[in-house]
């Protein structure tokens, strides 16, 4: 039972460690591409402004 619940750990520990592995290359591959750039200001107010 114990070998079990350590493959479970470790398996659950490697999906995790591939979400963020997969999160990251998607934050750089946006960044390089300039699909980060904001589309408009957020006003006080809480709406979009136009930008400039």
């Amino acid at each position: 039972m114990l070998d079990y619940e350590f493959h479970k750990l470790h398996q659950a520990e490697l999906i995790r460690r591939a979400d963020e592995e997969r999160l990251a290359r998607q934050v750089r591959r946006n960044r390089r591409s300039g699909k980060n750039e904001p589309e408009g200001r957020v006003s006080a107010r809480g709406g979009l402004e136009r930008a400039a």
